[in-house]
């Protein structure tokens, strides 16, 4: 089905691409491009080799193309006139710069070209018997496109004084810069093993790439499927990419085309390459590796792309709602809506749902700049990664205790700690509603859920502004339904009555709260082992000490309970600070698994003909808990794999791993789970659904 659509966008492209060619050429004043010649001399002597070149400036947001134009377009020529008093043989081939990526169709229809500004250089060889002047007349012919495709010409000349040699510095420094970004010989050897898809192409080069660099292959035919991920691995001796062939693709004496390397802080610099026949070279295919956010120039989303990932976030906001661990916070709002609906307050209860609505951006928001600086930081960050830092986990588990607390009645408004976050969301007015939605926020960020693992990933790696548009989308979506509740006034009837009922709901929804904080114990025990546990277990201590003391007037109880709650905060994250070490420094491995998951350990159990499966998770991922409890770890789906024989491996998230965060990546996912289907001979995975279901892993293993 994908070929059928990939060759219907093809054939629509075609369709107006030839269109569009057959309307007459634009006028001067309509053209998307400015083409002139330019030379490095104004004056040249009979016999010598100059450099011209043909220099283009596109307006902004087209584009035109490489020498191979990708899926759809054509690359631009020069034709001289009959008017020129040189022949074609005196200008030599155009030279390329290193292209960029130009996505027409994300995962679909990828072209090759550049877009701004564009500079061919072409060596000019003066007839010998050249006198007066070189006078060169031609037509540049070229596909200019944006959404639409529109062919354009533009009539070019240059006139050359023969005579004294005379430099023309502004034009020879502007077609050196661009000579330089023509791609050079490659100084190592490659290799294409075409035994089997995808296709391995292996680049073998004295001391390896530049560390962190991505590499991208831009073939001169159409071997290749263009729009194909070149999955990526490195080694002390070069990098492998991982190629998928065209339908028809196949390699003929050798795959020929040129590498782009974007090392990170670096200008991209390309090669050109001919690839033989023959095996992987030892110590270019070590470990998984993703190249560098804009590697090839595709960082950047369509505003379709953009768009779509948004839709998928706001969703998964909606769906937020509805989660175990947001739905005791959800409750102190819901509770404070009833309230203010059954006393007539129109005005005021529209005043919450937008202050809450604030609260909830600002989370998010705020979420994604952190996610940012991360990213910044380490060059990857994935989602749930506050969940990796034992204080923070510490912290949270606290809050949540705290508003247990609180739920259960066991402190009121006014009370020592109502500087918490708690406090504040149970305020009145602006303040209270603003809190409650910084609340729901913090507490549902663990719960993102499986629902928003691939459009997160998506967006990770994506430039700052589509980073936080997706984010506040998420946001958005998770303070609709209380918005929506705010400025719809026949939905207020809707609401109960005020009554007892709302304090025992109230403190019913304190033991989710507690049963929280008990799983966030489980985590942080993880992390950074019983030590950690039991300061935050004083910790707890301490803000009920806080809560009893406080309850009293007074100066003193007052003073003393504000240094307990700064103690229940600051000592166990400070204890929990220093990860406890995995015991004999190797990774655990639960029951229900093999081994402990490497991409050496996965090459190695291929190798031997067994087929993998993969289970990214962590301690702290509570959908990767409920898919062990219900699929992974039952009598059913173990009795399947023992069977086929199937080698079951586990990736722990729980604390960080820089090469499973780089496979997270590499597989397009913000974080856990990940589940990945290796079937028996199988060189690349099938990326499962991150929620699972008994008869889903049965039939995969089974051959259904």
């Amino acid at each position: 089905m994908i070929r059928i659509y990939r060759a219907l966008m093809l054939a629509l492209a075609g369709f107006g691409l030839f269109a569009f060619m057959a309307l007459a050429q634009s006028p001067d004043d309509a053209r998307r491009a400015e083409a002139e010649l330019i030379s490095e001399r104004t004056s040249v002597l009979p016999g010598e080799t100059v450099f011209i070149a043909l220099r283009m400036t596109m307006d902004p947001g087209w584009h035109i193309y490489w020498r191979n134009a990708g899926d759809a377009g054509l690359p631009p020529q020069l034709i001289l006139k009959e008017t020129a008093s040189i022949a074609d043989e005196a200008l030599g081939e155009m030279m390329w710069p290193l292209p960029k990526l130009l996505p027409v169709v994300d995962g679909e229809i990828m072209d090759y070209g550049y877009d701004d500004e564009a500079v061919f250089a072409l060596a000019l060889t003066v007839p010998a018997d050249a006198a007066g002047e070189v006078r060169i007349e031609a037509v540049a012919d070229y596909l200019i496109c944006e959404a639409v495709c529109i062919p354009e010409t533009a009539d070019v000349s240059l006139v050359l004084a023969v005579g004294e040699p005379a430099e023309n510095v502004p034009a020879g420094d502007l077609i050196g810069v661009w000579i330089a970004k023509v791609p050079g010989p490659f100084e190592g050897e490659a290799r294409i093993d075409d035994a089997a898809a995808p296709w391995t192409l292996s680049l073998s080069l004295a001391g390896g790439f530049p560390q962190g660099a991505g590499v991208r292959f831009f073939p001169f035919e159409h071997e290749i499927s263009h729009p194909a991920d070149q999955p990526q691995r490195v080694g002390p001796s070069g990098a492998s990419l991982l190629l998928t062939p065209d339908r028809a693709g196949k390699v003929g004496e050798a795959l020929e085309g040129i590498i782009r390397v974007d090392a990170p802080g670096a200008e991209p610099v390309g090669y050109v390459i001919r690839a033989e026949r023959g095996e992987v070279f030892d110590g270019t295919a070590d470990t998984a590796f993703v190249p560098v956010a804009g590697a090839g120039e595709m960082a950047g989303l369509s505003w379709q792309g953009l768009l779509s990932l948004a839709g998928f976030a706001f969703l998964g906001g909606l769906i937020l709602n509805l989660m175990p661990c947001v739905l005791p916070v959800l409750s102190m709002k819901a509770l404070g809506m009833v309230s203010a609906a059954a006393g007539g307050h129109a005005g005021e209860l529209r005043a919450h749902g937008l202050w809450y609505t604030s609260g909830v951006l600002v989370s998010f928001g705020v979420l994604a700049l952190v996610i940012l600086a991360v990213r910044q930081a380490t060059g990857f960050a994935t989602l749930g990664f506050q969940l990796q830092h034992a204080p923070t986990v510490a912290v949270l588990a606290l809050i949540m205790f705290a508003v247990g607390l609180w739920l259960m009645g066991f402190f009121e408004l006014g009370a020592s700690i109502t500087n918490t976050g708690s406090g504040l969301a149970g305020r009145g007015g602006a303040m209270g509603a603003f809190f409650t939605g910084v609340l729901a926020a913090v507490v549902g960020a663990p719960c993102v859920g499986p629902f928003l693992g691939a459009a997160l990933g998506a967006v990770m790696s994506q430039p700052a502004p589509a980073v936080v548009a997706v984010f506040l989308a998420m946001g958005f979506g998770m303070a609709l339904p209380f918005l929506v509740l705010s400025f719809v006034p026949v939905l207020h009837r809707l609401l109960p009555k005020p009554g007892k009922w709302m304090n025992t709901l109230k403190q019913f929804f304190a033991f989710p709260m507690f049963l929280t904080a008990a799983w966030l114990l489980s985590v942080l025990a993880d992390l950074a082992g019983a030590g950690a546990v039991g300061w935050t277990l004083a910790g707890a201590t301490a803000i009920g000490f806080a809560v009893w003391i406080g309850r009293e007037a007074g100066l003193m109880r007052r003073g003393a309970a504000i240094a307990a709650l700064i103690a229940a905060f600051a000592l166990p994250a400070v204890q929990a600070n220093v990860p406890a070490p995995r015991a004999g420094g190797e990774p655990s491995v639960p029951a229900y698994a093999e081994a402990a998951w490497s991409p050496a350990q996965v090459d190695a159990l291929l190798a031997e003909g067994r087929p993998v499966f993969v289970d990214f998770t962590a301690s702290w991922c509570a959908s990767c808990q409920v898919n062990k409890l219900t699929t992974l770890d039952t009598k059913r789906v173990k009795a399947a794999f023992e069977a086929a024989d199937v080698a079951f491996l586990v990736a722990d998230f729980t604390q960080k791993d820089p090469v499973i965060a780089d496979e997270l990546k590499r597989r397009g996912r913000a974080g856990v789970p990940m589940y990945l289907w290796y079937p028996a001979g199988a060189r690349e995975p099938e990326i499962l659904p991150e929620l699972l279901t008994q008869e889903l892993v049965i039939g995969l293993v089974e051959g259904r």
